[in-house]
């Protein structure tokens, strides 16, 4: 039993002479050493050749197991100063990674949670054609959280990859927000998938920037056709005392100003020729093109109706704007619901039959 235990401490003597300064591995080391510089001196013809990181990496780590009085002696190709340096660099970094901090932080405030980044990130992946301040805007109305389109942008250029596959208001702007109740109309066409051109009447709340509803028509318009749509829309709404209107020939029919007389609804005119004084409603039938018609495709009349009042749900009750703070056509100017505070507690909501989808608190 003894001669076990002694055989024992034999083997850890060893292996401490093996692991610690010189021994076998200190020979071993200055072996490589000596046998690299002279590969390095046979490289080149040149007084003083040219190291390579790799040689640079190898000196360094024989460095580690040789004893520095030995270091001075197999220094053939490179000065004593080189190979200091190497030590003493190697030496910095043990002891700052042995005291030092396991995780380095930069200094300067934390950026995005986790959870705001995966929501940023998913919600742009979901809906492609959505800008910055659109997202921000969004996650702002189900959250509780001050999300600036920066920081959106800021995310979405280090996270999200992208599949491969006027000057001031106008008038008729400064009658909008002194008014609550002036109303837009115009008219836009579309084309079915038989290529028959269908006619659009839109008309919004400029105040709320609500639509209040669509009428359409598969063929010429008339006046007595444009009252009947015009009626149809304001039937289940309030009776507004200011409509704006262009100067398209649609709105000079004897008939529609015969109809608007009865309605008790002063008609607002825009400058001719001037697209900007009109702005509300052009930038509406603009935001239906690029956001739902040029996406969707339609065949009839009622098929139309059905798809464009879908749009009008979301348009009035899930998309933000900017031109009321971000807030919803059909919250504005009353008490949003509570907001939850982080982006955890929330589910994915589907709009026009997935066209778009955006978060709502759970």
């Amino acid at each position: 039993m003894s001669n076990l235990a002694l055989l024992f401490i034999h083997l850890l003597v060893t292996i401490a002479r093996l692991f610690g300064p010189g021994g076998a591995r200190s020979v071993v080391a200055e072996s490589l050493l000596v046998k690299h510089q002279l590969l390095v001196l046979n490289r080149s013809k040149k007084r003083a050749p040219k190291l390579r990181p790799l040689d640079r990496l190898i000196v360094g780590l024989c460095a580690i197991f040789i004893k520095p009085k030995r270091l001075l002696r197999l220094a053939v190709i490179l000065q004593p100063s080189t190979i200091l340096s190497f030590h003493r660099a190697l030496v910095n970094r043990k002891y700052r990674l042995l005291f030092s901090s396991r995780i380095p932080r930069k200094p300067g405030p934390k950026g995005p949670s986790e959870e705001l980044v995966s929501l940023i990130v998913d919600m742009k992946r979901r809906n492609p054609n959505f800008g910055y301040r659109r997202i921000a805007d969004q996650v702002s109305l189900v959250f509780n959280i001050e999300v600036d389109k920066d920081l959106v942008r800021r995310v979405l250029a280090q996270h999200y990859k992208p599949d491969p596959k006027s000057n001031g208001p106008s008038w008729l702007t400064y009658l909008g927000h002194s008014k609550d109740s002036l109303w837009s109309v115009d008219f836009f066409r579309c084309e079915s998938l038989i290529l028959k051109s269908h006619w659009v009447m839109v008309v919004m709340d400029q105040f709320t920037r609500r639509i209040v509803g669509f009428a359409v028509r598969a063929g010429p318009l008339d006046g007595p056709t444009v009252c009947r749509m015009f009626n149809g829309i304001i039937s289940r709404s309030k009776i507004p005392r200011y409509l704006s209107s262009d100067n398209d020939p649609l709105f000079r029919y004897r008939q529609w100003n015969a109809n608007l007389r009865i309605l008790e609804v002063t008609q607002v005119k825009t400058a001719p020729y001037v697209p900007l004084s009109h702005p509300f409603v052009e930038r509406l039938i603009g935001t239906i093109r690029r956001e739902y018609l040029d996406q969707i495709s339609f065949w009839t009349e009622s098929d139309l109706e059905r798809k464009l009042q879908l749009y009008k749900e979301y348009y009035n009750q899930a998309r933000p704007h900017q031109g009321i703070g971000g807030a919803l056509p059909s919250q504005h100017g009353k008490n949003a619901d509570q907001k939850i505070t982080r982006p955890k507690a929330y589910r994915w909501r589907k709009h026009c039959h997935g066209l778009f989808q955006l978060p709502e608190a759970t």
